[in-house]
């Protein structure tokens, strides 16, 4: 029986839920889900330039971890992209360090500590209490 996955520690959720090709109805392609880890490590070795040490010592893992998260990470964005299909973003066994949510009206990610002061100008549904969606 194998270990169960460690939490893995991401800075924040993604500014966007997924990716699609242009010119092509989402109901006609096929989709690849993007785990938060993975997208986390994409944009801590790529987006950051950051050493695998480094990086791994950010999310919690060991490097040997981190390795394996970013070839299938590196994997998946393939697929997408020669296949075609649409990139999901989403789960894993993640910790975001507090609570996220995602507002329901722009879309925006807000840190639990700030959604009094979201910008947004989504009124309506401010009077029912449901503007945001939590991410974790």
């Amino acid at each position: 029986m194998s270990r169960p996955k460690q939490c893995r520690r991401i800075e924040s959720p993604p500014l966007m839920t997924g990716f699609k090709p242009f010119g092509i109805p989402r109901s006609i392609i096929g989709e690849v889900v993007l785990l938060y880890d993975e997208y986390e490590a994409i944009r801590l070795l790529d987006y950051e330039g950051l050493l695998q040490e480094e990086a791994a010592e950010r999310m919690n893992v060991s490097r040997p971890t981190l390795t394996r998260i970013y070839a299938k990470a590196r994997k998946t964005v393939a697929e997408a992209f020669v296949e075609g299909k649409s990139l999901v973003i989403e789960g894993g066994s993640v910790d975001f360090g507090g609570k996220w949510y995602r507002c329901r009206h722009c879309n925006m990610v807000v840190d639990g500590s700030h959604r009094q002061h979201h910008p947004c100008g989504n009124r309506r549904n401010r009077r029912r209490g449901n503007e945001f969606k939590p991410i974790n």
